[in-house]
């Protein structure tokens, strides 16, 4: 997604598309590695050196509260920031701790209604160990 898309989407949700509000959706669009605001943050301080963990977490919930951006909390204690125009599901390594977006045919997300409750919002987390982390192991193994 360029930046004349990034603005286009932000404009089409009513919400100003400010230099800020620009680069850090546009740092989750190119990062699909469902970041926290800290590590938002620290990747944006020294290209915009008026940037606040403030700023950076307002913007946040600006853009969740416009559904651009979903909050994704695979542990308790530490939420983090998707961007992704489809419904998928997440996988954290307990191994490396990356999260992963995982596009899988499930028929409950494209769902709108679940025995006559009203769905607006899903959360579906995954736990193990991730493909490169097995597959370290079983080449150590060997």
């Amino acid at each position: 997604m360029n930046r004349e898309s990034i603005v286009q989407l932000l404009e089409s949700k009513n919400v100003q598309a400010s230099y800020h509000r620009l680069k850090i959706l546009e740092y989750l669009v190119n990062h699909r590695t469902h970041p926290t605001v800290d590590t938002i943050y620290r990747s944006l301080e020294k290209e915009i050196p008026t940037l606040s963990r403030t700023t950076v977490y307002n913007t946040l919930k600006v853009l969740v509260a416009k559904k651009i951006v979903s909050q994704v909390t695979v542990e308790e204690n530490e939420v983090r920031y998707d961007y992704s125009g489809s419904a998928h599901l997440h996988f954290k390594c307990r191994k490396c701790g990356v999260v992963y977006d995982i596009f899988h045919d499930c028929e409950l997300l494209s769902r709108k209604e679940i025995e006559g409750h009203i769905v607006d919002e899903y959360h579906m987390n995954f736990r193990g160990t991730c493909k490169k982390c097995a597959e370290a192991a079983r080449a150590g193994a060997n």
